[in-house]
């Protein structure tokens, strides 16, 4: 079990990281997209600086004017400012009136796009140069961002890909449990029938034997397994109200049940208190966690079981002085399939979890735990208000 939940773990960060490396190759190849099309607009500034100097270029043959126009005309949406030496400018395309006919704005807008790009010189026959400052055009403006909107697309993508695969596979392990659980009851309802009528049979001929009042609490707690079982998977009725009753149930059942070199002892307020729940599962989970801590001290030591409420909670606490656990073991003690024992299964902690949790809407967890010295497991429920 614990060799196959490692594979699925290795499998997971496989995918992971093939879903990574695909979302970053997409990323990078997007940047040398991008960083080519400014190559080819820097070429195209090249192509219209140089059809401007034909323009003013009375040697070169008329042919060539046609020629060039059809390329200013083609670069119609770069944004570009010229200039003489002095900086006085000559002509504009793409810059707003606003800036144009502001000249510190115009001269804080040359900066900028000196900045980006150094300006072309457009050598002139009467050596009268022009200087051609250019950025890019809205497009690449635009496309700037892409990578950046492109990377938290695909992440939100794969965050909701993991979360809805996590979604599937914890529905399917529920409806998994589910059905287990009702075979299990189903399977434990025939002998328990029989086993019924057989004490039955033994009450008529010695009604106060001790052998008969033991068979009969313990046939009677077999049918709370049983309805335990049944009721996984559908929605429990939390008509039960005080807790108390059930803590002191299950201490009176399991410190007869349990080793005697264990030390079991129950703190409690005697007081009614009120928490809507299922008895029959809420005895679960308190047997589940008291059987933990038990073979966690391997049958000897002192166990704790208290209850109390604080801040409009009530708290269960199991506590043991057993071998303790790893932070490790902690973060992985409710997840299915997780066991420190060598022959268990690893469902009980992730069933009890389920139980507290989806049914009773309240929570578990390890309150605290050292290594050699003890563990307590700490379930929190929420009192009715008054």
């Amino acid at each position: 079990m614990k060799g196959l939940n490692f594979l699925k773990r290795i499998n997971s960060w496989v995918v992971y990281f093939i879903l990574t490396s695909i979302v970053a190759g997409i990323i990078i190849s997007s940047n040398f997209l991008i960083q080519h099309l400014r190559s080819k607009e820097t070429e195209r500034i090249k192509s219209l600086a140089t059809a401007m100097r034909y323009l003013q270029d009375t040697d070169i043959d008329p042919r060539f004017n046609e020629l060039a126009l059809y390329v200013i005309s083609e670069n119609e949406d770069l944004p570009i400012i010229v200039t003489d030496k002095k900086g006085n400018l000559l002509e504009s395309r793409g810059i707003s009136d606003e800036i144009l006919n502001d000249k510190e704005k115009l001269k804080s807008k040359l900066s900028e796009m000196e900045s980006k790009y150094p300006p072309f010189e457009i050598q002139l026959p009467d050596f009268n140069n022009q200087y051609l400052y250019y950025d890019n055009s809205d497009l690449m403006n635009y496309l700037r961002y892409y990578p950046l909107l492109l990377a938290i697309f695909i992440s939100l993508y794969l965050v909701f890909s993991f979360w809805f695969l996590r979604l599937l596979k914890k529905t399917d392990e529920g409806f998994v449990w589910a059905g287990l659980a009702k075979e299990t009851a189903h399977q434990i309802g025939t002998p328990l029938s029989s086993m019924i009528g057989w004490v039955e049979i033994m009450k008529l001929e010695d009604e106060n034997g001790m052998g008969v009042k033991e068979l009969e609490m313990d046939v009677n707690r077999l049918k709370t397994i049983s309805e335990r079982f049944s009721k996984i998977g559908s929605i429990p009725t939390l008509n039960d109200l005080d807790i108390n009753e059930t803590v002191q149930q299950n201490y009176d059942y399991l410190k007869s049940r349990i080793s005697t070199k264990v030390e079991f002892t129950l703190r409690k307020t005697y007081e009614p208190v009120l928490v809507p729940h299922s008895r029959i599962l809420m005895s679960w989970v308190i047997e589940n966690l008291v059987k933990n801590a038990v073979d966690a001290m391997k049958g000897e030591g002192k166990l704790e079981l208290s209850l109390y409420k604080k801040n409009k909670s009530v708290y269960i606490d199991v506590t043991d002085t057993g071998s303790g656990m790893t932070k490790q073991q902690i973060r992985n003690a409710f997840k299915p399939g997780f066991s420190t024992k060598k022959r268990g299964w690893g469902l009980g902690l992730s069933l009890t979890k389920r139980v507290v949790s989806e049914y009773h809407r309240g929570d578990v967890r390890i309150a605290n735990s050292e290594v050699g010295k003890g563990t307590t497991f700490r379930i929190i429920l929420r009192e009715e208000q008054k």
